[in-house]
C-alpha cells in the first residue's frame, strides 16, 4: 500500500518537496493543499497579491532549477506572453530581475510539470486549490487533517507524512484600520491609497514595492531624452508624498554583481565552523566572529583596514558597517551606489568585502542554532544586519525608481532611531509616527517590515497547539558551576530536529514536517527566499523516503 503524503502549501517550499518526491521509487500518493484558488505560485509571487510592477530580488542564475532554468522558461514563451510580461525577448539574461508575478508564472510552470513527471512515474497526485487546512491532529501512527473545502464543508483525512509547506505568514485582511495596512500584501489594496501623505515602515525590498504600487496607482514611470527615469505624476495628484522610514534611515544597496557559483572561502569554512561547535560552547559566537574578521581581512585587506577591522566586536562591527551610509544623505549613496554597481556588472568586477560577506552568511549559519541564549541575542541584535543587509540588495531598477521619485519632489527617507512610537489609535485613518523628538502624520501607513519570527505559541492548528507537540525552541546555556549541566533556554522559534520535525517525548508518530518560514526564522535567521525554500524541501522530502524505505525494510 503506497504511503500517504499531504503537503500543506504548494508555493516554493511545496514545489521544492514535491520535486525531491516524484522520482522513480516506490509510488506515493501525494495530496497538496493550497487555500488560493490557482496553485502552484506563492504568496510572494501570486498576481492576486503583488503588483506588476513589484519586482523579485532574486535572478535565473540564483534560482535553484525546478524542472528547467527562468531563463530557458522565458526564452521558450511565446512573443504575446513575454510582452504580457513587459519583458524583451532580447533583453532575457541570467542576471536579470523580473517582476514578483513571473516568477509565478514560472514556478506555475515547473508545478504542473512535476505533477505530470510524478503521474509519469507511478505516482498518485492530487491537487486541491481552495482548500485551507485548519487543523491537524498527531495520532500513533498516522496524521489527521482536518480541512475546509470551496464548498464550506469540513473535511477529514488520515495521511503517514504531513508537510507545512505555508511558507509566508501574512493577515489575510491587511487594511486593519481606515488608511493602517499590517502588510503590503495583497498589493491591490493599497492601490486604493489616495493622493495623499503616505508613511512606509521598511525601507527594504518589502517597503520599495509598497512604495512603487502606492506610485504606479498615481503616475508612471518614463525615461527621458537622455535615457534617465523620471516619475511622472497624474494631473491632481500633488497631494501624494511619500515617507520611508526604518531605524536607520538608510536605503538598501543596488545588487552587486560576483563571480557564481562562489569561489571557496579560505578562512571560515564549514569545516572551521564545525569544529568551533563541537569545542567552543562558552564563547562560540566570538570565536565565529573571529573567523569572520580572519576571512574579511583576506579578502579584502583595503576595506578592513578602512573599518578599522581588527578592533572590531560583535557588538560594534554593524555600526562600521553601516557607518559610511549613515552619515551620507540617502539618495545621495544610492545614485553613487547605483552607479557603481552598474559600472561594476558590465565590468564583471566582483567588489571582494561584499563577495566575502555574501558567501559568509550561509556558512555561519550553521553555528547559529548551537548558540546559548546571551550569544543569540548578541547575533540577532548587532550581527545578523549586516548579512542581512549585504545578501538583500535590490534590483537596479528599484533604485533607479527611488531616485525618479525623490526628484519629482515625491519621496524622502526619515532615520526614527531605536525609540519610537507608532500610533493609529488617536487618529481616524492611518498613523501618527512619534521618534527622536519629532512627530510625523500620515493619512495612510503601511507596515513592510517583512516576515515576523513566529513561535509555538503562534501555531494555527488548535488541536496541535493543545498537544503541546510545537515546542518553543530551546538551547543549552552555559554549563552550571554547581552541576555542570547545561540548563534549556527557551529561545524562540519551534523545537525541531535536522530533518524539521517537531522534537516531543509522547506517543505520537513524528512524520509532521514543519518547512513554514515564520517559524524557522529564529533559529534560521536567513532562511527566506527560493534557494532556502529549495534547501528545506530537499530534506523533508530525503527523510520521507528514508522513512519510507525503512518502514519496507522492516516488514520484509
Amino acid at each position: 500500500m503506497s504511503s500517504k503524503i499531504a503537503i500543506i502549501g504548494s508555493g516554493p517550499t511545496g514545489i521544492y518537496t514535491l520535486k525531491g518526491l516524484v522520482g522513480k521509487a516506490e509510488p506515493l500518493s501525494i495530496t497538496i493543499f493550497e487555500s488560493e484558488a490557482d496553485p502552484g505560485k506563492g504568496t510572494p509571487y501570486h498576481p492576486d497579491l503583488n503588483d506588476q510592477a513589484m519586482l523579485s530580488n532574486i535572478a535565473s542564475i540564483e534560482l535553484p532549477p525546478v524542472c528547467e532554468t527562468l531563463s530557458d522558461w522565458l526564452r521558450r514563451q511565446p512573443d504575446e506572453e513575454l510582452q504580457r510580461f513587459g519583458i524583451e525577448r532580447a533583453l532575457i539574461a541570467d542576471r536579470e530581475f523580473y517582476p514578483r508575478v513571473v516568477l509565478g508564472e514560472f514556478l506555475f510552470s515547473q508545478f504542473s510539470q512535476l505533477i505530470e513527471i510524478g503521474k509519469a512515474n507511478g505516482h498518485s497526485i492530487d491537487v486541491r486549490a481552495s482548500h485551507r487546512v485548519r487543523d491537524i491532529e498527531l495520532r500513533q501512527k498516522d496524521i489527521r487533517l482536518s480541512v475546509s473545502a470551496p464548498d464550506g464543508t469540513t473535511e477529514e483525512f488520515a495521511f503517514d507524512h504531513v508537510v507545512m509547506a505555508t511558507g509566508h505568514d501574512f493577515p489575510e485582511t491587511t487594511e486593519v484600520k481606515p488608511g493602517y495596512y499590517m502588510s503590503p500584501w495583497p498589493a491591490p489594496a493599497l492601490k486604493k491609497i489616495g493622493p495623499c501623505r503616505v508613511g512606509i515602515l521598511g525601507t527594504s525590498l518589502s517597503g520599495i514595492d509598497a512604495l512603487i504600487t502606492v506610485a504606479t496607482a498615481h503616475g508612471s514611470f518614463l525615461l527621458d531624452e537622455q535615457g534617465v527615469l523620471q516619475y511622472h505624476p497624474m494631473a491632481e495628484t500633488d497631494g501624494l508624498h511619500v515617507t520611508m522610514m526604518s531605524r536607520k534611515g538608510v536605503l538598501p544597496e543596488a545588487d552587486f554583481y560576483c563571480e557564481i557559483p562562489y569561489r571557496p572561502l579560505q578562512f571560515c569554512t564549514e569545516a572551521a565552523i564545525e569544529t568551533l561547535i563541537a569545542t567552543r560552547r562558552h564563547d562560540l559566537l566570538d570565536a565565529v566572529f573571529e573567523l569572520f574578521k580572519a576571512e574579511l581581512l583576506f579578502c579584502d585587506p583595503e576595506y578592513a583596514s578602512r573599518i578599522g577591522l581588527s578592533f572590531l566586536t560583535v557588538e560594534t562591527i554593524a555600526k562600521a558597517y553601516f557607518n559610511d551610509r549613515e552619515t551620507t544623505p540617502p539618495f545621495q549613496w544610492a545614485a553613487r551606489n547605483l552607479a557603481e554597481a552598474e559600472a561594476n556588472k558590465k565590468a564583471k568586477y566582483t567588489v571582494e568585502w561584499r563577495y566575502a560577506i555574501l558567501r559568509m552568511h550561509e556558512v555561519i549559519a550553521l553555528a547559529i542554532p548551537h548558540l546559548d541564549e546571551k550569544d543569540l541575542e548578541r547575533f540577532h541584535k548587532y550581527f545578523k544586519t549586516v548579512f542581512v543587509d549585504d545578501y538583500a540588495t535590490v534590483p537596479h531598477a528599484s533604485i533607479q525608481r527611488l531616485l525618479a521619485l525623490y526628484r519629482a519632489g515625491k519621496l524622502d527617507i526619515q532615520a526614527l532611531g531605536n525609540e519610537s512610537e507608532i500610533d493609529n489609535e488617536s487618529v481616524e485613518r492611518g498613523a501618527v509616527v512619534r521618534a527622536q523628538g519629532n512627530t510625523y502624520t500620515f493619512d495612510a501607513f503601511i507596515d513592510a517590515t517583512g516576515q515576523h519570527t513566529l513561535s509555538a505559541r503562534d501555531i494555527p492548528f488548535p488541536t496541535l497547539k493543545q498537544q503541546g507537540v510545537m515546542r518553543k525552541a530551546t538551547t543549552s546555556a552555559v554549563p552550571s558551576l554547581v552541576d555542570g549541566e547545561g540548563a534549556l533556554v527557551r529561545t524562540g522559534g519551534v523545537d525541531l530536529d535536522e530533518k524539521f520535525r517537531p522534537i516531543f517525548q509522547d506517543n505520537l508518530t513524528n512524520r509532521l514536517y514543519c518547512g513554514s518560514i515564520a517559524f524557522l526564522l529564529h533559529k534560521l535567521p536567513f532562511v527566506q527566499g527560493i534557494t532556502s525554500a529549495r534547501d528545506i524541501g530537499s530534506v523533508v522530502s530525503k527523510a520521507i523516503l528514508e522513512t519510507n524505505a525503512q518502514l519496507q525494510l522492516s516488514a520484509a
